[in-house]
Parts: structure tokens; C-alpha cells; sequence
């Protein structure tokens, strides 16, 4: 299954489905639609992926291969949650087990952005002279060194919230947890990624 043969004979119409629409018009065998949930969710699932393995290059295979259990499992989605919380779910999934399946590399000094680019994290302010540039550039790459160096969990649940920009209670639907367990678990994380920040930057 290929983005090329899924996308054959798409007019413009359908990206105006929404995602429940569509996964309804692929299960009833127009399945070229599925290309329109890929190329809606393809670079926000390998940047969210690529910050947790740390490897743009993985991500991008781990992507494939995550849409295409996401295709396989269609049948089995329940409408009445969000598309985007299930297909999130099969993602962190993947990316955790991958993590599990080899030991961790080097912790990589750069970060993917929004279209899975990789770019040094850096946190802007205005005018900054070329040493306070270098500084925010160095903060930048301790921080993702630091997140890459967190439990697998706790690195998923800092990267749907601070880069994923999902909600407490759309992360307690990825994860399939209570809303307060997402709550303690974050306030974890964020301690341990403070104590491990403080080490990057002493």
C-alpha cells in the first residue's frame, strides 16, 4: 500500500470529510480515502515519533508502519472516540516498543519540528547578541537531551503535552488512563526532566 496507489482518483472533495467520515468511506471499500487521513496526520505522527526514538530516519520507517497497522485495524476503531486519540495511541505504542526493542543511542542534539525537519531546539527572545544566541542554542540542546534521556513513558506524556499540544484530558484518552493519573504522572515527569536539566546545564 503506497501513497501513490492510495491517491489515485481522489478529487478535492474528501479533505473536507472529517476523519470519522473517512475511516466510514474506507471500511465501506472506498479505501484510496485513506489517503487523506495519511497525508493529514503524517508529519504530526513522525515529528511526535521522531522525539521520542530520537531518529528522524526511524520515525519515518516506524510511520510507515504504524499507518499501515492503523489501515489493517480500521475495522476495529470506535467511532465514538476521536480518530486522532486512537491513531496517537498506535503511535506511542509503536515508538515505546521500538525504544524497548535496542539500547538507547547517543542523545541527539537536534529536535524535529512541526514537519518532522530536524532543527536545534531554541527557545527565541528578542535581539539577543550572538553569545546570547549561542546560549539559547546550548539551553535548547540540553532540554532535548534531557527529554531523550527520560523514561519512555514520561518522555510520551511531555511530548503530547508541550509538543503535541494536547490537552490533560486528550492525553488520558491516548493513554487510556484516569485524568488524574495523567496529572501525577506529568508532575513526575516534569520533576525528573528539571532534575535532569539541571544536570545538562550545571
Amino acid at each position: 500500500m503506497s501513497s501513490s496507489d492510495l491517491g489515485q482518483g481522489l478529487s478535492g472533495s474528501p479533505s473536507s470529510l472529517s476523519d470519522e467520515e473517512l475511516v466510514g468511506r474506507v471500511l465501506s471499500g472506498q479505501e484510496d480515502l485513506f489517503e487523506v487521513l495519511l497525508r493529514r496526520y503524517q508529519s504530526r505522527v513522525v515529528a511526535h515519533v521522531a522525539r521520542m526514538v530520537g531518529s528522524r530516519e526511524d520515525a519515518h520507517d516506524l510511520a510507515q508502519e504504524i499507518f499501515l497497522k492503523v489501515f489493517g485495524a480500521l475495522d476495529r476503531y470506535n467511532p465514538s472516540y476521536k480518530f486522532s486519540t486512537w491513531l496517537f495511541r498506535i503511535a506511542g505504542n509503536a515508538a515505546i516498543d521500538h525504544l524497548r526493542k535496542r539500547r538507547p543511542r547517543t542523545i541527539p542534539l537536534e529536535a524535529p519540528d512541526a514537519d518532522g525537519k530536524m532543527s536545534p531546539l531554541e527557545y527565541k527572545s528578542g535581539d539577543l547578541d550572538p553569545y546570547g544566541e549561542l546560549r539559547n542554542l546550548e539551553r535548547g540542546s540540553a532540554i532535548a537531551r534531557a527529554i531523550a534521556d527520560l523514561p519512555p513513558e514520561f518522555r510520551e506524556l511531555i511530548t503530547l503535552r508541550h509538543f503535541g499540544g494536547l490537552s490533560y484530558e486528550q492525553i488520558a484518552e491516548v493513554k487510556g488512563m484516569p485524568l488524574g493519573t495523567v496529572k501525577n504522572k506529568l508532575f513526575r515527569a516534569r520533576a525528573v526532566l528539571k532534575v535532569r536539566l539541571l544536570e545538562e546545564l550545571s
